[in-house]
């Protein structure tokens, strides 16, 4: 019997080499070299060959019949929002996130709306008993006959169960704990998981059924596991959130069947993640209108345009050096901001620590928010507050200049639907756009530099 041959496999970008190394050669990360033995392959090998009537033949594009694949319609608008639409048939689904922010809460709501629907659903646990995950379901309202569980981390009898049911739906939680008895190595290591994830999406592919597989996160919040898995699955979400904070957020980060723009808003409360239908309109619920330091960004989230409220703090320092601290947005934009409101504004900052935060726990990632963090950071220095009606769009420039945002008329829309009855944007905005898309009761203010918005906005 040939012995089994050893390797060592980085943990983050899935490179193998014959020996150990402090760094991995492709990638640079310090400490993922992984030792992964390898079974000898034998004559009863999972690789060995098909019949000759068994193999695919290539067929010509035109007669592959694709029109009565629909996809599965989700009673949660908000996943299905995420997803493009739905569940694809036959679509692979990774979602990942913080322990304890929800993913399981999320899923079991998921296979219960699709089980009311008349499909039949398999719910493989892990890494809970099947009377936690009962209790978990009697919790969520969500005990249905079409809903069979499955507390086993055994591929080979998943598999079969899963030949056995015929299911409509597949959840998988999570696919760190399921093993495969084939190899030597542990649950959770490199090669099982590649290896599991392998084996069920080529039965979600042959028999088109939909799964979604659960997995942890390291503690920089990347996917645990080599970075093969994000590649083989057809989708991956993350469900992010503050731990702090009751609200979480659904984004997609890979989808193969629809965009990956969107994102879905959920609170999380005793009875499951409740979906937001108003997403600005709870970011705002507990602002004070006359306060200073504080003003209206309209990012765009996906095709859904999000009124947020930023805030600024400037103080005093006692140290030589002052203090940066990003709350929601991006600490090297915050830098910039400060830079262009020293340079180009001239307003003293260099005495000042200055600390921003974004309300409600969401992340500000686009440029179109910049002048609205501008605002919030002078407003608190000068103790004036910005109009309690006023909204404020624009991305700026190193030479302090204001630059246009995209589909600027969706995001006025949505702040006039609110109650906000002016806005400041860049001058260039809208040059080519028709002007029916701006709000008719809505005052517009055109600004072409920081300066001239930030006296608009503070008048």
């Amino acid at each position: 019997m040939p012995k089994p041959r050893s390797s060592f496999v980085c943990t983050e970008c899935g490179h193998r080499q014959p020996k150990w190394t402090g760094k991995c050669p492709k990638c640079g990360a310090w400490n993922t070299m992984e030792e992964v033995v390898e079974a000898p392959q034998t004559s009863g090998s999972k690789h060995r060959a098909r019949p000759a009537g068994e193999r695919p033949a290539p067929r010509p594009l035109p007669d592959i019949r694709a029109d009565d694949i629909a996809r599965i319609p989700l009673a949660i608008g908000e996943m299905s929002r995420v997803l493009g639409g739905g569940v694809m048939p036959g679509g692979g689904v990774l979602i990942s996130g913080d322990p304890g922010i929800g993913k399981s809460t999320l899923l079991m709501q998921m296979a219960s709306s699709v089980a009311q629907s008349g499909r039949t659903v398999l719910y493989v646990s892990g890494e809970e008993s099947a009377y936690q995950v009962k209790r978990r379901a009697e919790r969520l309202g969500g005990v249905e006959p079409d809903l069979f569980l499955l507390a086993d981390v055994d591929l080979h009898n998943i598999l079969a169960q899963i030949a056995a049911l015929n299911p409509g739906l597949v959840i998988v939680d999570s696919i760190q704990a399921v093993y495969l008895d084939d190899l030597s190595s542990s649950a959770g290591s490199v090669t099982q998981v590649r290896e599991c994830t392998s084996h069920l999406l080529r039965m979600a592919k042959e028999s088109n059924t939909p799964l979604f597989l659960v997995g942890h996160v390291t503690k920089e919040g990347n996917i645990a596991g080599p970075r093969v898995l994000e590649h083989m699955v057809d989708t991956v979400l993350y469900l992010e959130g503050d731990r702090f904070h009751s609200y979480r957020l659904l984004r997609s980060v890979k989808n193969r069947f629809g965009s990956t723009n969107e994102v879905g808003v959920f609170e999380m409360s005793p009875a499951g993640l409740q979906e937001v239908s108003n997403p600005s309109e709870m970011f705002l619920a507990e602002r004070l209108p006359n306060a200073s330091g504080s003003a209206i960004a309209v990012p765009l989230e996906g095709t859904r345009p999000l009124l947020v409220e930023v805030q600024a703090l400037a103080s005093t320092t006692a140290f030589a050096q002052p203090r940066r601290t990003a709350n929601g947005v991006d600490f090297n934009r915050l830098l910039l901001i400060t830079a262009v409101l020293s340079k180009r504004v001239g307003l003293r900052l260099s005495d000042q620590d200055i600390f921003v935060n974004v309300v409600g726990g969401l992340k500000i990632t686009e440029p179109g928010s910049d002048l609205a963090v501008a605002a919030a950071i002078v407003s608190s220095v000068r103790n004036r507050p910005v109009a309690a009606d006023m909204a404020l769009l624009g991305e700026i420039g190193l030479s302090g200049e204001l630059r246009s945002v995209s589909q600027l008329g969706r995001r006025l829309t949505e702040a006039s639907k609110l109650g906000f009855k002016r806005a400041v944007i860049p001058r260039s905005a809208g040059r080519h756009a028709r002007a029916e898309t701006f709000p008719d009761d809505m005052a517009i203010i055109r600004a072409r530099s920081l300066h001239q918005a930030i006296e608009a906005a503070l008048t």
